[in-house]
């Protein structure tokens, strides 16, 4: 009779280890649709934001739909030869040798750079032979040398953009530009190469 009751005694064992295993499971995959369902909410969420349909959220969302119309037609880019011209420089003869391209957004205007080529060239050289040595070494030198060739390469179209430095002279100049304000074509001006001897 000893073993009738360690029978007995391994049958609720047994019973006992079926219904953990149960509650574990159950527990497992409570987790996992808990987990599922936050994951479908945020993945939700996300698309409503960009859509612009929750009201905090499409302060964030605004600035985006410039990034993804960049995206879908990427900016050109047009590369100059590189410019070697003697500097301004009175006391010493110096030189620079400047490598430029042109970042436009529509390519068929930069088709249109490489027609008037020699006359942009022509108009970034006469540009660059006035500068010295001490303007170009600066940043805020080069920030303007970007302006002036970012000016110069497009007068030869008959585009002429607002010159920041004739404004503060010449008033009546400033109100004339004002109504015949012309964005450039040309986005930016990179410097591929910049030496300063």
């Amino acid at each position: 009779m000893a073993t009738a009751p360690a029978a007995d005694a391994a049958a609720p064992v047994k019973g006992g280890n079926k219904k953990k295993l149960i509650i574990i499971i159950a527990a497992v995959l409570l987790l996992v649709l808990i987990g599922g369902g936050a994951a479908l909410m945020l993945l939700k969420k996300k698309p409503a934001a960009e859509d612009g349909e929750d009201g905090a959220d499409a302060v964030e969302a605004a600035p985006k739909p410039k990034a993804h119309a960049k995206n879908e037609h990427p900016p050109t880019f047009v590369p100059l030869d590189p410019f070697t011209v003697n500097l301004a420089d009175k006391d010493v003869d110096r030189f620079a040798q400047i490598g430029v391209t042109l970042q436009v957004e529509d390519p068929k205007f930069a088709d249109q750079i490489k027609a008037y080529m020699p006359a942009i060239r022509s108009n970034v050289l006469m540009v660059l032979a006035h500068k010295t040595a001490v303007e170009l070494l600066t940043r805020e030198g080069k920030e303007k040398l970007a302006k002036e060739i970012m000016r110069e390469s497009v007068r030869p179209m008959g585009i002429e953009l607002d010159d920041d430095e004739e404004e503060p002279t010449d008033p009546p100049k400033k109100k004339k530009k004002k109504k015949a304000h012309v964005e450039s074509p040309v986005t930016q001006v990179l410097f591929s190469n910049f030496i300063v001897q």
